[in-house]
């Protein structure tokens, strides 16, 4: 017989600034792959977010491991995804997963055959399991789909 087993929320933490310079290396992985990973993520909110100008981002850990970037904002965020079709309005918390998930994706593309490419595997998918649970699930995998 199965049980119903309660599987905890995954829960967001901000990183604290005296931790911002270990981050990076931290979840995108070596000198090279570190560049690589921020400037894609600033790159894909050019791409997505038409109003996007620039700014501090904020650093989030997951506690199932995962991570992601998000503007330092409380003005909600216009997202349009040119290859699904999706145009909506979300907070910026909710674009920083969308953003932090498609440049994740593009950096996998880039790693093809690379030996760190699981663990940025293991990472896209513990965000989007905390993406599935986050106040602005809906608009998020509505732009991701």
């Amino acid at each position: 017989m199965l049980e119903n087993v309660d599987v905890p929320a995954v829960s967001s933490s901000l990183v604290a600034d005296g931790n911002r310079l270990d981050f990076l290396p931290k979840y995108f992985g070596g000198i090279e792959l570190m560049v690589t990973g921020e400037m894609l993520v600033y790159q894909t909110a050019e791409t997505l977010c038409p109003d996007y100008k620039g700014g501090y981002w904020l650093f989030h850990e997951l506690s199932n491991g995962g991570f992601y970037m998000a503007p330092d904002s409380d003005e909600p965020m216009r997202i349009s995804v040119d290859g699904n079709w999706f145009d909506g309005v979300m907070s910026s918390d909710a674009a920083g997963i969308v953003i932090t998930l498609f440049a994740v994706n593009r950096l996998i593309h880039t790693m093809h055959g690379r030996r760190n490419v699981d663990a940025l595997i293991d990472r896209y998918h513990w965000l989007r399991a905390f993406a599935a649970e986050h106040a602005d699930a809906r608009l998020i995998l509505a732009a991701i789909d």
